[in-house]
C-alpha cells in the first residue's frame, strides 16, 4: 500500500450516525428470471417508444444468463457487508435498499422508511461518478419518491429528508480493492506476456452531450471532450496504473476506454469502445490486456456480458491474451468507505470540521449538487441538491 493510501485509510472514521437514522442503497435493479427481463426493460426505456419486440431481442444477454442479472444478488451481499460493518463499529444505523427499475422499488422503500419513522436518511447510489444517469437521475427517482408520499397523504412537515452521499470514486476503499484486482489479474496472465500487458480502463459510455455537461457547471468542457465523468475517470485510472508501477516495478501502458453503448448511431457516444481498442492494441502488437472496470461497483451484466463475454470473444479471436480484474462488490474495505462517508457527511451537517478521504488530484467531491449539475433534457426536480424542493 502506498504512503497516501496508508494516510488516508478507509475506516478510519469513528462516531455518531446523527442527524441520520437511515441509510438507503439505492440502485438500478435487474431481472431476477426470464419472466422479468421483459417488463424490466420496459421500465429501463419507459417513454422512449421502443417496441416490446425490440426489446425482447435487447434481452437476449439476459436469457443467455438465464434471466437473471447478478446485480440484485450483489446488492444483497453489499447490504450484509454494510450491516456486519456498521454493527462491528457500534454505528446503530439501519440499511434499507431501493431500486430504480426493478423490486424492491424505491417508491416502495421510502413509503416503508417513511411508515418506519425515519426522518432523516443518508442515500448510497451504486455509482462512483458524476453523471446525469449515474447521479442526477437518481436525484429525481429520490424526488419523485417524495412527492408520491405527499400525494399519499404525508405531510411536506413529516417528508423524510434525503441527502446523497458524495461521489466516491477516489476513496481509498473503493480504489484499493481495483489495484489488488489489477495485480491479481497480471499475475494469473503467462509470465510471458505480463511484463508488457496494457490496461484498459473500462467504464459505461455516455453521449458526448451528456458527458461535456457532467458534474458542476465549471467542469463543463464542449466537443466529446468529457467534463467531469471522463475527468474523475481518467484520475482513478492513473491512481491504480501509478499503484500497479510502484508495486511491480513495470510501468504498463494505459487507455480510458467504454463499453456498454446502447444509444442511436447518429448520436456522439465517448469512445474508443473496448472491441476496437483491443483489436487496436493487438494490430500495434501488444503481448496482452487487463480490463480494468472501474466504471462499475460489482460485477453486474454489463461485466459479465459486455467484457467476460463479447470483450473475452473478440481476445480470443484476435489471439490476445486477456484477464478481467475484479470490481469492488462487497469487499470489507468499500463497506468501511461507506461509513467513512455516512459519518464524515453526518459530522459536516452537525457543523463539525470534516476531514474527508479522498486520493488522487481532484480531491473529495462535494456534498450537495449545484444548480446546473449534471442537468437533464428538460427540468425536472431533483432531491439532495441545492435546488432540491425538499429542504
Amino acid at each position: 500500500m502506498s504512503d497516501q493510501l496508508r494516510a488516508c485509510a478507509p475506516g478510519s472514521a469513528e462516531g455518531p450516525a446523527a442527524p441520520y437514522d437511515a441509510l438507503l442503497l439505492l440502485s438500478f435493479g435487474g431481472p431476477e428470471g426470464p419472466d422479468d427481463v421483459v417488463p424490466f426493460l420496459e421500465n429501463v426505456t419507459r417513454g422512449r417508444g421502443i417496441p416490446r419486440e425490440r426489446l425482447k431481442e435487447v434481452g437476449q444477454h439476459y436469457f443467455g444468463f438465464g434471466g437473471v442479472s447478478p446485480i440484485n444478488g450483489q446488492n444483497r451481499e453489499l447490504l450484509d457487508a454494510l450491516r456486519k460493518d456498521f454493527a462491528g463499529h457500534g454505528l446503530d444505523l439501519p440499511v434499507y435498499w431501493g431500486n430504480r427499475n426493478w423490486a424492491p422499488y424505491l417508491n416502495d422503500v421510502m413509503r416503508e422508511m417513511a411508515a418506519d419513522g425515519r426522518r432523516r436518511i443518508a442515500v448510497l447510489a451504486t455509482s462512483a461518478y458524476a453523471s446525469y444517469s449515474g447521479c442526477r437521475q437518481y436525484r429525481e427517482n429520490l424526488a419523485d419518491a417524495l412527492a408520491l408520499l405527499v400525494e399519499e397523504g404525508v405531510a411536506e412537515a413529516d417528508l423524510p429528508k434525503v441527502d446523497k452521499l458524495r461521489h466516491y470514486f477516489n476513496h481509498p476503499g473503493f480504489v484499493q480493492p481495483m489495484i489488488d484486482g489489477v495485480l491479481n489479474s497480471l499475475a494469473a496472465l503467462p509470465g510471458e506476456v505480463r511484463a508488457g500487458a496494457h490496461l484498459a480502463f473500462t467504464t459505461h459510455s455516455i453521449p458526448n452531450a451528456a458527458a461535456d455537461t457532467s458534474g458542476p457547471v465549471e467542469d463543463h468542457t464542449a466537443n466529446g471532450e468529457g467534463g467531469a465523468y471522463v475527468k474523475q475517470h481518467l484520475d482513478v485510472a492513473k491512481l491504480i496504473a501509478d499503484a500497479v508501477r510502484a508495486e511491480t516495478g513495470a510501468e504498463l501502458p494505459w487507455e480510458l476506454v467504454y463499453q456498454s453503448r446502447s444509444g442511436a448511431p447518429h448520436i456522439p457516444w465517448l469512445e474508443p469502445d473496448i472491441c476496437d481498442h483491443l483489436e487496436a492494441l493487438h494490430a500495434a502488437g501488444a503481448p496482452a490486456v487487463v480490463m480494468v472496470p472501474i466504471g462499475f461497483v460489482s460485477d453486474h451484466m454489463e461485466v459479465l456480458y459486455d467484457l467476460d463475454t463479447e470483450a473475452t470473444a473478440k481476445a480470443a479471436e484476435l489471439g490476445l491474451p486477456i484477464a478481467r480484474s475484479a470490481t469492488v462488490g462487497a469487499d470489507p474495505r468499500f463497506a468501511a468507505a461507506v461509513r467513512d462517508l455516512v459519518l464524515e457527511r453526518a459530522a459536516a451537517e452537525r457543523g463539525e470540521a470534516v476531514e474527508r478521504c479522498a486520493l488522487g488530484l481532484l480531491g473529495a467531491s462535494h456534498d450537495l449538487c449545484a444548480v446546473g449539475c449534471c442537468p437533464a433534457r428538460g427540468p425536472r426536480p431533483a432531491a439532495a441538491g441545492v435546488d432540491s424542493p425538499y429542504v
